[in-house]
């Protein structure tokens, strides 16, 4: 059983849930009403969200001027990403703005309800299908280091009952950070595990240069301050180490921030290599579409990173 480290937070009272929501975890739950449900939705939701809250706008205008390697290709709401190598292509040499581009209001969600009490309940269910998460556990194959590596410290971050590490792997360390503690006691993968909701405080539980790989799977659209937790990435891992932010088209649209809700795949592709630039401390961020079958199962994206080895 996994050891606990850090400090489980205390839930408040009981508020009434309504909309559905998915808030730093790769296996949470929904609530709608009194009715639960397990189901995410296409984040390319058409409907008032951007009337509401009149976001968007600001995404648009920084980055349709942002030429880069794509030309005068904008990054539209609508856009879709056929085959892996216009998304392999989208980071590489890109000329970032001077100013992170992004306003306080894009990281708003619909429901600013507190994210913890939609964690008070375990929901041991998984939010991309199969074929996405094959793909997703073959590419951990690839780029992690052999079973039982001497040394080598994996974080899992917005963890829960399932990490989708290869089968059989383990690590001397391997810790979960996330928002239940009865998913996270579950996951056989965990040496340890830390109970944290990262939208009220990003600064992470753990030494500086403590983890070689961090990876975090179909959450990096609930972070509404993304540039702390990054920062905090930074700070943990050893110099060199390698940060895995996993995506697909799927979410709880009420609780991801509006400019993910807003725009399309490869926008977000853009918006998460833009929380590495501007973090600091990265080298420059990859792209990869490990989609197992475009149109027919559920897209997978990858950005990574590695920690600068002088940093």
């Amino acid at each position: 059983m996994a050891n606990v480290v850090g400090l489980r937070l205390s839930l408040p009272l009981p508020l009434p849930v309504l909309g559905s929501v998915c808030v730093c975890s790769s296996s949470t739950f929904a609530t709608t009403l009194s009715r639960p449900s397990t189901k995410k939705l296409n984040c390319k939701v058409k409907g008032p969200r951007r009337m509401v809250l009149g976001l968007g706008a600001s995404f648009f205008s920084h980055f349709m001027t942002m030429a880069g390697a794509m030309g005068s290709k904008s990054f539209m709401a609508s856009a879709k990403i056929t085959g892996g190598s216009s998304v392999d292509e989208l980071l590489k040499n890109y000329e970032w703005p001077e100013q992170f581009p992004f306003k306080e209001e894009d990281f708003q969600r619909f429901d600013e309800t507190p994210d913890s009490l939609f964690y008070e309940a375990p929901r041991f269910v998984t939010h991309i299908d199969d074929p996405a998460i094959a793909a997703l556990t073959k590419y951990y194959s690839k780029v992690f280091p052999p079973s039982n590596t001497p040394g080598v410290s994996i974080l899992d971050m917005c963890s829960s009952w399932v990490s989708h590490f290869p089968p059989g792997y383990k690590q001397e360390r391997v810790v979960g950070l996330g928002m239940n503690e009865a998913e996270l006691k579950r996951n056989p993968v965990l040496t340890e595990y830390a109970v944290q909701d990262l939208n009220v405080n990003p600064k992470l539980p753990f030494e500086d240069n403590s983890f070689d790989i961090i990876t975090n799977v179909v959450s990096v659209d609930y972070l509404t301050k993304p540039l702390d937790v990054f920062k905090e990435m930074s700070r943990v891992l050893k110099p060199g180490g390698l940060a895995i932010m996993s995506f697909s088209n799927r979410c709880f649209w009420t609780k991801a921030i509006s400019i993910w809700t807003s725009t399309g795949d490869a926008d977000h592709v853009m918006i998460v290599g833009s929380y590495f630039h501007y973090a600091g401390g990265f080298e420059p961020p990859q792209a990869v579409d490990i989609s197992p079958n475009p149109g027919r199962s559920d897209p997978m994206y990858i950005v990574y990173s590695r920690k600068l080895s002088t940093a």
